[in-house]
């Protein structure tokens, strides 16, 4: 096992940040680690990394524990903070010969620079300085410092954050790639990246683990009993859909379209009907659809 989590909880002063949080990851394993802003992701993040102590619990990364092994554990974990710290006066390939000079790579260095730059596609660049770079190109290069010393344990705060549509593509075969034979944590709150990247989910509310499991099995476990998608022929009130009996949630993607949630075991077309005779609006879309990993994620974080 590359990654044991056993019931961690962390304050701030009185803030709780983590309760009581757990799970295990697998070397070969790319898993996405999901929640709603201060949900506790980074914080766990940190901890996994050494740059913050747990108030108690226990983790173990590659057999280190992280409160004995600290320096152990940092050789084995390469770590792209969310905001990506960088020394923006340098020139990307000196920075990342100065950061395989920090893990000591000695004669290897060199070559290891300029096989991370190659996997990043930053060969273009390379002779620039950091700050002459796009947020995208940063970006590569905190991806790049993560790489350089080749770690077992790869944990990736908001990775693709300010990269086009091609760079994202590029990026994410690189993690699907590495996560073939490492382990790779990876925070987003894009949920076409999960589903593109990750082949498990675990996902974090105000402190505590929701749900987890592989994403392909994440739908499944809605509790929501059904997502209706209703378009009537005029504008409608939000304050008046969300009247319709049976529905538990509501979003409302335009003045005429909305998404409608239920519980479990609840079928409310009836209901959605008899709404539109009442108020001599004509239904144009009633359709049931598909649980996605949005559901999911809004229904376990509502």
């Amino acid at each position: 096992m590359s990654l044991i989590v056993q019931q961690v909880t962390k304050f701030y002063g009185r803030q709780k940040a983590l309760e009581d949080v757990s799970f295990h990851i697998r070397k070969g394993e790319v898993v996405a680690l999901l929640g709603p802003n201060g949900a506790g992701k980074s914080t766990m993040m940190k901890i996994i990394s050494c740059y913050l102590r747990p108030t108690s619990g226990k983790i173990v990364v590659c057999g280190f524990d992280t409160a004995t092994r600290p320096i152990d554990v940092k050789k084995c974990v390469g770590y792209l903070p969310e905001n990506n710290p960088l020394y923006h006066d340098m020139y990307v390939k000196e920075y990342l010969l100065f950061v395989a000079g920090v893990y000591r790579l000695g004669k290897a260095a060199a070559k290891r620079v300029d096989e991370v730059i190659d996997m990043t596609a930053l060969t273009d660049e390379h002779k620039k300085t950091i700050g002459a770079l796009s947020k995208g190109y940063r970006q590569r290069v905190g991806l790049a410092q993560a790489l350089i010393h080749d770690p077992e344990v790869l944990i990736l705060d908001e990775p693709t954050s300010g990269l086009d549509p091609n760079q994202l593509a590029e990026i994410r075969a690189l993690i699907k790639e590495i996560g073939r034979s490492k382990t790779v944590i990876l925070s987003t709150h894009i949920m076409q990246e999960v589903e593109a990247v990750c082949n498990r989910a675990v996902i974090i509310n105000k402190g505590k683990v929701m749900a987890d499991a592989p994403t392909s099995e994440l739908p499944l476990m809605n509790r929501s009993g059904s997502v209706l998608s209703v378009e009537f022929d005029r504008d409608v009130e939000l304050d008046q859909v969300k009247k319709i009996k049976g529905v538990v949630e509501v979003l409302q993607e335009t003045p005429r379209t909305f998404k409608l949630y239920s519980e479990r075991d609840s079928d409310i077309r009836a209901d959605v009907f008899n709404f539109a005779r009442e108020k001599e609006l004509v239904l144009l879309t009633l359709s049931s659809k598909h649980q996605s990993l949005e559901d999911v994620f809004r229904d376990v974080t509502r």
